[in-house]
């Protein structure tokens, strides 16, 4: 059986190999043959990131299934059980972008798209005004929206900046971490911000 995995891994490497882009937006025609797939328990999907995600405690005013985001701390908690969650660490807003309040979580999507909003768009013209979803994709693989606002829960393809305030008022977090939140949260969830 493992030697069969061997040659079935040697043959899509193979095949990889053949089919290199000649252009940089054939990356994603070829990165969406593997977005049917999900990695077993355990595979990297861009790094670990330098805060690992573990069991933690907390109040347990909380119900389960809520997210609470101290921005301060720069972590996120997702709610097992009262008094239980699993925090894990993220990006957050740099100076003049932190934001606070409660909101929900309107929407949930797996490898998006992203449309940079006309207010980044006026600070950054060079950005593109369209980028499919993809592994080079700054919304990285998966994505949670936070009620009508512009602000998401997000993987990203940068698992350096987690830990720092860089973002434009999203939650960052490495791909592995957000696909495992994304696997947990519900739609309808409430996300707490505080400070």
């Amino acid at each position: 059986m493992t030697h069969m995995r061997l040659l079935v891994v040697a043959a899509l490497a193979a095949l990889l190999a053949a089919a290199a882009p000649a252009r940089a937006d054939d990356r994603y025609e070829i990165f969406d043959f593997f977005k049917m797939f999900h990695p077993p328990a355990g595979m990297s999907m861009g790094g670990s990131g330098p805060i690992p995600r573990q069991s933690v405690s907390i109040d347990p005013k909380y119900a389960p299934g809520t997210v609470v985001i101290r921005t301060s701390e720069r972590r996120l908690y997702y709610v097992t059980a009262p008094g239980q969650a699993i925090r894990y660490g993220i990006g957050v807003g740099r100076d003049g972008f932190r934001w606070y309040g409660v909101k929900t979580v309107s929407a949930k999507r797996e490898w998006p798209g992203w449309t940079p909003p006309a207010q980044m768009l006026r600070r950054r013209p060079d950005l593109p005004r369209y980028m499919p979803g993809g592994i080079d994709n700054p919304l990285g693989a998966r994505a949670m929206y936070l009620g009508s606002s512009l602000y998401r829960i997000h993987g990203s393809n940068e698992p350096e900046t987690i830990g720092q305030a860089v973002s434009s008022g999203c939650f960052r977090m490495t791909n592995d971490d957000v696909v495992d939140l994304y696997n947990r949260v519900r739609v309808g969830a409430t996300v707490y911000v505080q400070q």
